[in-house]
């Protein structure tokens, strides 16, 4: 006779996965549900069965335990036999749970690799389509030459990857890592200037204000400026197009003027290089570099436009250097000629056809690594006209036809400190000559006078009267530059420019224009007369002088009031200190008809 016990228990339906607990009592032999409904097609199937000599199902709700033989029954299992059971049991569950996400995430994967390869089969598709639609439009010699690259039964030609092979482990390595500007094509004329940072000090700026001041809106509609920034250093190349964006923003916006920089990638590793001609090892990395920085630019500018000038970032221009360049183009009598050059100093004021570029960039890329630029250039004419059976001067003469030079020089070097860190370089074009002013004129006798310290012999007097420029040390806050007429005249407009070729940083700065009417209270009637007030439009000095202009970019340019009547002086004002010396290069100021 057993005694009535409780036991709990675990219904499991046929998949293994864990249903409900119910409690079984034991009594009399006979085993019944306690609690629990819908159990009826469940299994129990915990080893607490085999404790029983005899299971038979007796009813719905119930089991009946017959002792088989009416022997006696075995123990029944202890509570802590039990527990084991549930461990196991719980234990076999997580890992089939685990193994069953395992095999979830496998064929997720394996379904994603299948989108995928859906995907690209679609893409390449669709590829094939627009290269379908295209081929009929590329010229012969394209074709050819994709042929060529895809067959594998023809020679290959050499491409730039062969010359520069460690550009395949990157794709991106020949794009612009910095692009700043409209994009613009179709242009006359293409200017490039690669710039890369210096030691003691930037020109680029002064180099950008002289080649933009010096075009006319026509011009400056079919051309673009292209500023490389030939460095991997993105801190430093996104400040520079930065600080080009800040002061040039109305070029940036109109297409004028673009920003870039070389991938990271693009330049090979330069700790290789042999030495050569008996430069070290440092001049040798700059002057290889440099070559690349000119293919870069060149391969970038050789779709944009007709020509492609090629400039330096530390030199001035002179006016309508433009048009004069392109003038000097369209003139020449056939079409033969490779380089006009209108600077005799080396890689500056460069011009040549953009058709010509890809032939120029390919032997440069041959040689890159073995001689700078402008020898490269000479042996690229030597190759094409020079025949070696020939002396010397025939060889010249036959160059000479490729390489026409313009007189004079449009293009003057300005900078000292080379990019070469500790070069000096002080190499100037003598054929450039001295920068032309506005027209010949005479400006109204006056006696000149200023607080400045002038140095040496660059008076203020000779400046005035057009046979020198004026120089001065450093200015300080209220220095000023006075004009005072020996009687009082009308004056039309006035015209001042700061600095000069040579010295193109000596300008003034924050420096206002004022004059000082001879009759003041006659000047106010007449404004008011004309129902304005100067006090409105101009501001007034308490020493009686009204500003009416200012420097901008080390140039004052404006027209004279009328309703001031005659004036007895004009004077250039200081605001602030200057931490440069100033040169004043050019004096207009003309009387009223």
């Amino acid at each position: 006779q057993l005694e009535e016990v409780s036991v709990p228990a675990l219904i499991s339906l046929q998949g293994g996965i864990p249903f409900a607990s119910i409690s079984l009592s034991i009594t009399g032999g006979v085993i019944q549900e306690m609690p629990g409904e819908g159990l009826r097609d469940a299994f129990w199937g915990f080893s607490c069965i085999t404790h029983l000599n005899t299971l038979d199902m007796c009813s719905e709700n119930s089991f009946l335990c017959v002792p088989a033989q009416r022997r006696k029954l075995l123990p029944f299992p202890s509570a802590g036999d039990v527990v084991d059971i549930y461990q196991r049991e719980f234990l076999a569950l997580r890992d089939r749970l685990h193994a069953a996400e395992q095999e979830s995430l496998k064929r997720s994967k394996e379904l994603n690799l299948v989108l995928e390869e859906i995907k690209r089969a679609i893409s390449e598709k669709q590829a094939l389509r627009d290269i379908n639609r295209t081929w009929s439009s590329l010229s012969d010699e394209t074709k050819l030459k994709l042929w060529n690259i895809t067959n594998k039964n023809v020679l290959h030609l050499p491409t730039i990857f062969h010359h520069l092979p460690h550009l395949l482990s990157k794709e991106n390595s020949l794009q612009p890592a910095v692009h700043v500007g409209q994009g613009r094509t179709g242009v006359s004329v293409v200017m490039g200037i690669p710039s890369v940072k210096r030691e003691v000090h930037s020109y680029l700026t002064d180099t950008l204000n002289s080649l933009i001041s010096e075009l006319t809106q026509q011009e400056k509609e079919d051309s673009v400026i292209v500023v490389l920034i030939a460095e991997t250093d993105p801190q430093y190349t996104a400040g520079v197009a930065e600080n080009i964006r800040n002061l040039f923003p109305k070029e940036i916006h109109s297409g004028l003027l673009e920003v870039i920089s070389p991938s990271p990638h693009f330049y090979p590793d330069f700790s290789h290089l042999r030495e050569s001609f008996g430069d070290p090892k440092e001049r040798v990395r700059w002057r290889t570099k440099q070559n690349l920085d000119y293919c870069f630019l060149m391969m970038y500018a050789q779709s944009k436009g007709i020509y492609y000038v090629q400039l330096e970032d530390d030199i001035v221009a002179k006016p309508n250097y433009l048009s004069t360049m392109k003038n000097f183009a369209l003139q020449q009598p056939s079409e033969e000629w490779m380089i006009l050059e209108f600077s005799q100093l080396g890689f500056i004021g460069k011009m040549f056809k953009s058709l010509d570029l890809s032939l120029i960039v390919e032997f440069i890329l041959m040689f890159y690594k073995d001689k700078p630029i402008d020898w490269l250039l000479d042996h690229i004419l030597w190759v094409k006209v020079c025949n070696p059976e020939k002396d010397a001067k025939h060889c010249d003469r036959q160059k000479a036809n490729l390489r026409i030079r313009f007189k004079p020089s449009l293009f003057q070097h300005v900078g000292t400190h080379s990019s070469l860190a500790g070069k000096i370089q002080k190499l100037k074009d003598k054929d450039f000559g001295k920068q032309a002013l506005r027209k010949e004129h005479v400006n109204p006798p006056a006696e000149v006078s200023t607080s400045l310290k002038t140095y040496q012999h660059f008076t203020l007097e000779k400046a005035y009267l057009r046979e020198d420029f004026f120089w001065a040390f450093t200015p300080t806050a209220g220095d000023f530059i006075r004009f005072r007429f020996f009687k009082p005249l009308r004056i039309e407009r006035f015209f001042f420019r700061s600095g000069n070729i040579e010295h193109p940083e000596d300008k003034l700065f924050n420096t206002t224009v004022e004059v000082l009417p001879f009759d003041s209270l006659q000047s106010d009637k007449e404004a008011l007369q004309e129902g304005r007030g100067t006090a409105v439009k101009y501001r007034r000095t308490p020493d009686g002088y009204i500003q009416i202009g200012s420097f901008s970019k080390g140039v004052a340019d404006g027209e004279v009031d009328p309703s001031f009547g005659p004036l007895e002086a004009i004077r250039l004002s200081i605001q602030t200190d200057s931490p440069v010396w100033i040169i004043l290069s050019e004096i207009f100021i003309k009387k009223a008809e």
